[in-house]
């Protein structure tokens, strides 16, 4: 299975079916491929801010795939032309044999530079695919659930924010490993602007000196084989 980090908190992944989270193509400073080169059989949105909501609905428009996220987020998505399946918290829902499960996140979601309009409740990812478990947080705060969420199954993939400002730091994103016991964090949401500038190799350093779990880099637009 191919991972490929496409820059903030937007990733492809490349198994029996293509799957891309919260790509924030358009815009983003870091990115390295287009919306139009991406194509995928699932499309999922963790919360309606501009920069995971993205190219979405046109990534998903283009592919003829689905796009997955809280019921009024897909509701909003539906108007603009995609096709879409509402999950909501605790949810789950098959397609094509990959599970998808919703997980809580604690953050905000609102579209909109003027009055926004209310997207729903922010959410996290479980993804089973290919016999692989992948979890993406979303944005979210530290939150002792995360315990829950690691031993309820055991996750091969974690891809986590470590930005600060808007999402859990460092270094509680170090105590976000130690409740979730993944074998392998993809840090993300940092770098992509000076605020939320972080220093990725000693968050690697920190985690693999206190926990179990590998911790891989990637520069937007590196692979990785897990």
């Amino acid at each position: 299975m191919k991972l490929t980090f496409l820059g903030h908190a937007a990733f492809l992944v490349e198994g029996s079916i293509s799957i891309v989270i919260d790509p924030f193509l358009t815009g983003n400073p870091v990115a390295k491929v287009k919306a139009e080169e991406i194509k995928a059989d699932l499309v999922l949105v963790s919360h309606g801010h501009g920069d995971h909501l993205g190219d979405s609905v046109e990534i998903a428009k283009q592919s003829g795939g689905t796009l997955v996220s809280v019921h009024e987020l897909a509701v909003y998505a539906g108007r603009q032309g995609a096709q879409t399946h509402a999950l909501h918290i605790g949810g789950s829902n098959t397609f094509g044999g990959v599970k998808i499960k919703l997980t809580p996140a604690w953050h905000g979601s609102g579209f909109g530079d003027g009055p926004m309009e209310y997207m729903g409740t922010p959410c996290g990812f479980l993804i089973w695919l290919d016999g692989k478990i992948i979890y993406h947080s979303g944005d979210t705060g530290l939150f002792g659930d995360m315990e829950l969420i690691g031993s309820s199954q055991p996750i091969d993939l974690a891809l986590l924010p470590i930005g600060d400002n808007y999402t859990m730091g460092p270094e509680d994103a170090l105590k976000a490993v130690q409740m979730l016991k993944p074998k392998l964090v993809v840090p993300m949401h940092y770098n992509t602007w000076p605020l939320i500038e972080q220093n990725p190799e000693q968050f690697k350093k920190n985690v693999e000196a206190a926990t179990d779990s590998k911790v891989s880099v990637l520069a937007p637009g590196e692979s990785l084989e897990f």
